[in-house]
């Protein structure tokens, strides 16, 4: 096996990268290593596809169940199934950053696989971009990298930033701000945020960071690419036939800004755009419709930024900071729902349905990085008629995974805990009309659906997606314009799509992508204030319609009861292969009962079911002290005294000289199996054995038994045998 290594320092580790013959018929190939955490990254270039009008791009993040040391799975099935949603999402990071690095024209099936070999307490994603980076660079692919990626994480109450944050640290009560950055040049071209309400100027501060340690990565890159890279494959960027260009300059272009620019009203740009096919097929029918196709991309692309730039004009006559007409509804829709939030920005409308269940309905999470129980879903739903078009119902792809994941994140840090809420809850925004930044929509409808439901958030949350258009000649003149709210074609060309999502008091997520090499610092700092002033816009019309979460939870809603019991009740509870729990479940139709290790019990029902069972857990786990009274049945006599039932398993006796003020010769005389007694505890000793009175609770009780006990004459007691007198 033939293997050469180079090694960086990075957060205080050593990250290593190997170059071996283990996957040798891959276009490039790349062993990551940083702390336990290995991955193995692929790069292959396949044949060019005819007939396609993007570049077949696919990154695959393949999660292995033996990384973690572990046999996982299901029960019956122990082996990897589809890409779980972490996997997706790193996925997404790599195939996010290097994308845009891209040349647009390429038409070659180009695939990046990172395989987790091993995972230790270092997230394999950011060793995914790297060696996606280092794969692509040493590889014959054409691509302008090198491009670099850094964690970057904070602490409540610490100024300072952590390099490289792992697992424990970012699963700490105390981790505030979570921020992946991937760059080159100096230049930001992918952000993942995730913040306790964290202060622009904080993010700001982290990136700045992650740019710096950025540039470090690269230095390094770049030597390694150097000594170990090959030639590229030259893949020469179709040239646009002069006919077409005519045709176009005489058949669309006079007409192009006014249909972009005119307003509502106007002819649709994607009409336009069929009109102009048609036209090459009617006038030029041997010409390559998928460059006609490209060549009208690229001219609204130029119209739309020369505009922006040079004439501040947007293609709705908006202001650069102007939001589009925004409406908010809670609640509405059936009172089934446990909760419901409208909202409209534009001609983005979205529906977020929640609904509540018990601590039993969290999902379970059996993955390679994570195996916990999600207590907080947001799924998100994009059918194809919130475009105007047809198309495929039904499974889930990359991109719903990630709108969903972000809102979801965006959500989290104003959630109450479970000690206080102890409620699972699932939102399910859906898309019904799409015109730009549908997660965002996703992000308020959720908020408007949560204080809905009486969900006691600590603040409202609100999103905005941010544009950019920079010049065609940036590098030389650095002349831009940064839009708020952007939709439609400012969404499809733009350079940048800048999603914030946050409270009044700071940022909850982030999440940007680009179709450029990259953002220098200072615009995204601008790009912060603008979606600052935008969110608190969005605000203002969420609290006008709901201020505060609703007092009270659907009463369509179930109802969740928390008791305590010991750690070492829970066995009782539960019963011989969770028989007694069943019974419980049975006898009461409570939806769930969930028991945590610390001895905290959920009881989740509906129509009193709930009190039901909680009173016969009680009744169960009950610890007697001595004073407590009673109205107890007897279950069973005996010469000394009766046996008296207190509770479900709870029974203690009566002596048969606290009975009643007065001697007892015989038990049977005042007590009967079946009576009803009061009762007082007066001793419980420590293994638990209760001893109970009757005389202490009510000295007049035997008399009502017994009137004439008193002076009925008592029957001689039989002589005690004595074994001394034989």
């Amino acid at each position: 096996m033939k293997t050469k290594e180079y090694s960086l320092e990075v957060g205080g580790k050593t990250l290593t990268v190997q170059f071996t013959d283990l996957a040798e018929q891959a276009s490039g190939s790349v062993i990551m290593r940083y702390g336990n955490t290995v991955v193995l990254v692929t790069a292959v270039m396949g044949s060019e596809r005819d007939a396609i009008d993007y570049f077949p791009l696919t990154v695959d993040y393949e999660e292995r169940f033996y990384a973690g040391g572990k046999i996982q799975g299901s029960r019956f099935v122990r082996r990897e199934g589809r890409p779980s949603d972490e996997a997706v999402l790193s996925g997404r990071i790599v195939d996010r950053t290097i994308r845009p690095l891209f040349e647009s024209h390429i038409r070659n099936e180009v695939q990046v696989v990172a395989t987790v070999l091993s995972i230790g307490e270092d997230d394999p994603d950011i060793l995914g971009v790297i060696g996606a980076s280092l794969a692509l660079g040493c590889s014959n692919i054409p691509w302008n990298g090198p491009v670099s990626a850094i964690r970057i994480g904070k602490n409540v109450g610490d100024d300072k930033f952590i390099v490289s944050p792992t697992y424990p640290v970012r699963d700490a009560e105390t981790y505030e701000l979570d921020l992946v950055a991937c760059g080159k040049d100096g230049n930001i071209n992918m952000i993942e945020v995730g913040g306790k309400q964290a202060d622009e100027s904080v993010v700001n501060a982290a990136l700045k960071l992650a740019s710096e340690e950025i540039e470090k990565i690269q230095a390094f890159q770049e030597k390694i690419i150097k000594a170990e890279g090959v030639k590229k494959t030259e893949i020469a960027k179709p040239e646009t036939p002069d006919d077409i260009k005519k045709l176009f300059a005489e058949k669309i272009e006079p007409r192009l800004d006014k249909v972009m620019f005119g307003g509502p009203g106007s002819k649709n740009l994607h009409d336009l755009k069929d009109e102009w096919i048609e036209t090459v097929k009617e006038n030029l029918p041997e010409a390559n419709k998928n460059i006609a196709d490209r060549y009208f991309e690229d001219e609204v692309n130029d119209l739309l930024h020369e505009e922006a730039i040079r004439n501040n004009r947007r293609p709705d006559g908006r202001g650069f900071d102007d939001l589009r007409p925004l409406f908010a509804k809670a609640g509405g829709i059936s009172p089934i729902l446990h909760g419901t939030g409208i909202f409209y920005r534009g001609a983005t409308h979205i529906l977020s349905a929640l609904t509540l269940g018990g601590p039993g309905d969290a999902q379970l999470v059996e993955g390679m990085e994570y195996q916990t129980k999600k207590r907080f879903m947001h799924h998100y739903n994009f059918p194809p008629f919130s475009t105007g078009e047809t198309g495929r119902l039904g499974g889930m792809n990359r991109r719903a995974i990630g709108h969903g994941a972000l809102a979801e994140k965006a959500l989290i840090p104003v959630l109450p805990t479970k000690e206080s809420f102890p409620y699972t809850i699932r939102i399910v925004s859906e898309a019904f009309s799409s015109n730009g930044s549908t997660s965002m929509g996703s992000v308020c409808g959720s908020t408007l659906s949560l204080m809905d439901a009486g969900v006691p958030i600590s603040a409202p949350v609100a999103g905005i997606a941010s544009g950019l258009m920079m010049s065609l000649d940036y590098a030389r003149d650095k002349k831009y314009k940064v839009l708020t709210d952007i939709q439609g074609p400012e969404d499809h060309h733009g350079d940048m799509d800048f999603k914030v999502a946050g409270t009044r008091k700071g940022i909850t997520a982030v999440q940007m992508d680009v179709k450029v090499d990259g953002i220098p610092l200072h615009i995204l700092a601008e790009a912060f204030v603008k979606a600052k002033s935008a969110r608190e816009r969005i605000l203002d019309v969420i609290e006008n319609e709901i201020a505060l979460p609703r007092a009270n939870i659907s009463p369509n809603a179930p109802k969740i009861i928390a008791i305590k019991i010991k750690p070492d009740q829970i066995g009782l509870v539960i019963g011989t292969g969770g028989k007694t729990i069943n019974e419980i479940r049975d006898t009461t139709g409570v939806d769930g009962i969930d028991i945590e290790d610390d001895g905290t019990v959920f009881i989740t029902g509906k129509n009193g079911s709930a009190e039901k069972a909680q009173a016969i857990i009680e009744g169960m786990t009950k610890e007697y002290k001595v004073g407590e009274k009673f109205e107890g049945e007897v279950v069973r006599i005996a010469d000394f005294g009766a046996f008296v039932r207190i509770g479900p398993n709870a029974e203690g006796l009566v002596h048969v000289s606290e009975i009643a003020p007065f001697r007892v010769e015989n038990v049977g005389d005042v007590l009967s199996e079946g009576d009803m007694v009061p009762v007082v505890v007066i001793n419980v000793d420590e293994t638990g054995r209760i001893k109970l009175s009757i005389k202490q609770a009510d000295a007049d009780f035997a008399k009502k038994k017994a009137p004439d006990a008193e002076g009925k004459p008592r029957s001689p007691r039989p002589p005690r045998f004595d074994h001394r007198r034989r």
